[in-house]
């Protein structure tokens, strides 16, 4: 029996990637190990969004080596995708480097008994016309499943690498994203999470009416006891289709991430992002106005080239004026290859921590304050653990609040009542209402 271990970095597309590749090894009788122990073969899913990935990623591949050296190695993503040579520069043995469009081919490359022929398999993401195939038997540890609809993207932010890791988007048929909902039916799933590079795209690379709000549609009305949730979704594709799904369907979970990336306009066009902070702001508030106790969400990135102060403060401006509840707030990463790489007026390190500081700082006060909105009113949650430090239950509600609440064991995996008691910036603490 092999030893196996992988590790995952990055987006939720990776970690359904990573979870297809565990199901197919699970039915070879393999045995997964914890990356830190010693294995047989190491499969390490890479990341380039930022340059803190593309060094986790050689750290994951150094680490590897070093625990057994004899051992497969097995290195694909977007990592691999796009410094190929520069893991070749690092390794001492043959290593195995797969891109992103064979990834159905790894668990094959894994457990062949001769040397791995598969030593640089990368190919030109940019004319890859379909998704690989990779089925998900289950998540590992996982509460809720994530499901890839899509990959690839067509918008090439000036700031973004994913365009050129993972091609063009393509769209997973929908037979087989029925035959994946129907597996995580059948394994017993509450809650499965809508991913991909860029969900709103779904169905346009394809023949037919299928759009993401079809979609979402159909997974609402055929999957009646599993909750949907979006992971991801541009303000250019919030519309009115989506707005009635979210007032519809009860088992669509009133939550949206939008990517915003910058409140300045100026910055927004030096982006390549195809909106206004107006569009932005009456989309905002539109999805309030239709769920009010609703989670909003936002990535934004700080210190992008040109950036000046003034630019920085509409930013804090625009999101303390709306009605979001969380950032997720990065630096900008100079990613060789982009458009923005090779701007002027590049943000010193110094004043980009400042302003990422800054905005961090207001997403403590967006989620302290949504949380004591919540105070007292009653939600639908996911159970996922007991927390390791206090032991009680904790899970995510319906509006996407982290939820702790006494409770026994037979309640993990399972959807609960809970009334919101006492709030802080972390969590909200609650009780469960018996039915």
């Amino acid at each position: 029996m092999k030893k196996i271990a992988l590790s995952t970095l990055g987006c939720k597309v990776n970690q359904y990637e990573s979870a297809s590749i565990l199901s197919t090894l699970d039915k070879e009788r393999c045995e997964i190990v914890p990356f830190s122990h010693q294995a047989d073969i190491y499969i390490i899913n890479t990341c380039a969004v930022t340059s803190r990935a593309g060094q986790q990623s050689r750290q994951l591949i150094r680490k590897a080596l070093k625990q057994n050296p004899e051992a497969r190695l097995i290195v694909t993503g977007c990592y691999a995708q796009m410094n190929s040579q520069s893991i070749l520069e690092i390794t001492d043995q043959q290593a195995c480097i797969i891109g992103n469009g064979y990834k159905d081919l790894i668990s094959e490359g894994a457990l062949r008994e001769e040397k791995c022929d598969l030593t640089m398999l990368v190919g030109n993401i940019a004319q890859k016309k379909d998704v690989c195939h990779l089925p998900v038997t289950d998540f590992k540890d996982r509460t809720r499943a994530y499901l890839r609809i899509q990959d690839g993207c067509n918008n090439f932010c000036t700031y973004c690498i994913v365009p050129y890791t993972r091609g063009r988007s393509r769209s997973v048929p929908l037979p087989d994203l029925l035959d994946q909902m129907q597996t995580y039916e059948t394994n017993g799933y509450r809650e499965v999470v809508i991913t991909g590079i860029n969900v709103g795209k779904y169905g346009l690379d394809q023949d037919g009416d299928e759009t993401i709000y079809t979609l979402l549609d159909r997974l609402c009305r055929d999957f009646p006891k599993i909750r949907i949730r979006l992971s991801s979704v541009e303000p250019t594709e919030i519309n009115e289709s989506l707005l009635q799904l979210l007032e519809e369907r009860n088992n669509f979970m009133p939550h949206l991430h939008i990517p915003l990336q910058s409140g300045d306009d100026e910055v927004l066009s030096q982006m390549n992002r195809r909106y206004t902070t107006q569009q932005f702001r009456e989309v905002v508030l539109a999805a309030n106005k239709v769920m009010p106790l609703g989670s909003m969400g936002c990535d934004i990135l700080g210190g992008f080239p040109g950036e000046s102060e003034k630019a920085h403060l509409n930013t804090l401006e625009l999101l303390s004026d709306l009605p979001i509840t969380y950032l997720h707030v990065f630096p900008y990463s100079r990613r060789p290859g982009t458009l923005a790489a090779s701007m002027k007026d590049q943000i010193p390190t110094q004043i980009k921590k400042e302003r990422v500081a800054a905005l961090r700082a207001l997403d403590q006060r967006k989620r302290l304050d949504f949380h004591k909105r919540n105070k007292d009113t009653v939600h639908d949650v996911l159970v996922e653990r007991r927390n390791r430090k206090d032991k009680s239950l904790q899970g995510f509600s319906d509006n996407y609040l982290p939820v702790r609440c006494q409770g026994p064991s037979s309640l993990i995996h399972q959807v609960v009542q809970v009334q919101i008691t006492d709030t802080n910036n972390d969590y909200v603490q609650g009780v469960l209402i018996e039915k």
